[in-house]
């Protein structure tokens, strides 16, 4: 919680600026938050907690032209890395500046000229930004959501890809900015495009890390489904939103509208979908009954008198009994 808090505070006051000019801030605000997960964790004192905030201030981590590629989750690991590094070299003693954040050259006001303090004090220890958090159902970027929502809804009325002659998206400017990659050659540009998301929703009525796969990204029906999707920007509609309209090649025309795509704190997902998305991510790695079980335990986590039992249900299987 106050990894995450910390993170996202740093984010918040210097977004979108700091977004803006390339920065890719899950990794750059991660080291900070890494570090003060794992202050707490290491139970440093007020002052190492400093020096270790300090280190994770000097080492950001990733720019915005890597996505799409394989860096760009690299980013988040990386920032992990950086802040266990600092917390343990604080613990040790390594010293850095105690203002490595606001000073007129520290991290802050380096990498980004909107700077809101505001951000970082309002509500400290009071109101926490995991709660504004939520689970992603899609493999992928956040914005391309409600239009591979919107897609579902689309089969589950019983649409067809072949009976799709063109499908009409309207969009906030930011979709096609992070993800309006028209031709992904592989699984890890579809996760920036929105064309590859809508045809993913239609053909499958979902986008896990299966429909996000480079054998899928290059099937020719799903190469041809791409290309019958046009985005257009119409900035009256909100992030979180998408207008679709397919026109069928028998000349219907079929409309749908996503307000918060399923996913959203404002229509979240079910437990049992939860457990499904877990199940589809560990299965390959865990097997499914040892997924069964760490399913189980997780749900009564509350209840757990020793958390080293989830650390041995996660414990992926060795390659001889895969």
């Amino acid at each position: 919680m106050l990894g995450i808090d910390v993170s996202c505070r740093i984010g918040n006051a210097m977004y979108p600026d700091h977004y803006d000019r390339g920065w890719h801030i899950t990794g750059s605000t991660g080291t900070v938050g890494a570090a003060a997960g794992c202050a707490r964790l290491l139970g440093l004192n007020v002052d190492q907690t400093a020096m270790a905030l300090g280190i994770a201030a000097s080492q950001p981590v990733g720019v915005r032209e890597q996505f799409g590629s394989m860096t760009k989750p690299f980013h988040p690991g990386g920032a992990a890395r950086a802040g266990l590094m600092s917390a343990l070299l604080a613990q040790q003693g390594f010293t850095a500046s105690p203002r490595a954040l606001e000073a007129p050259r520290g991290m802050m006001q380096t990498i980004s000229t909107k700077n809101d303090w505001s951000e970082i004090t309002e509500g400290l220890g009071k109101t926490f930004e995991i709660v504004l958090n939520t689970f992603k159902p899609f493999a992928c970027g956040i914005v391309i959501h409600p239009s591979i929502d919107g897609c579902a809804q689309l089969r589950a009325q019983g649409i067809a890809p072949e009976q799709i002659a063109t499908l009409e998206l309207k969009v906030h400017s930011l979709v096609l900015e992070l993800t309006g990659k028209k031709e992904p050659v592989d699984g890890l540009q579809a996760k920036f495009s929105v064309y590859h998301g809508c045809a993913a929703g239609l053909t499958f009525g979902q986008a896990t890390e299966e429909e996000f796969s480079d054998e899928v990204v290059t099937r020719p029906d799903m190469v041809a489904l791409r290309r019958k999707v046009h985005a257009t920007v119409d900035d009256t509609i909100e992030e979180s939103a998408v207008e679709l309209t397919a026109k069928l090649i028998d000349g219907r025309q079929v409309h749908v509208r996503v307000e918060h795509a399923i996913g959203s704190l404002q229509n979240p997902m079910t437990d049992a979908q939860l457990d499904a998305k877990f199940q589809g991510l560990s299965d390959p790695v865990l097997g499914p009954q040892q997924t069964h079980d760490l399913i189980q335990s997780a749900w009564v986590i509350g209840d757990a008198s020793d958390l080293r039992d989830l650390t041995r249900l996660a414990t992926p299987m060795s390659s001889s009994s895969r």
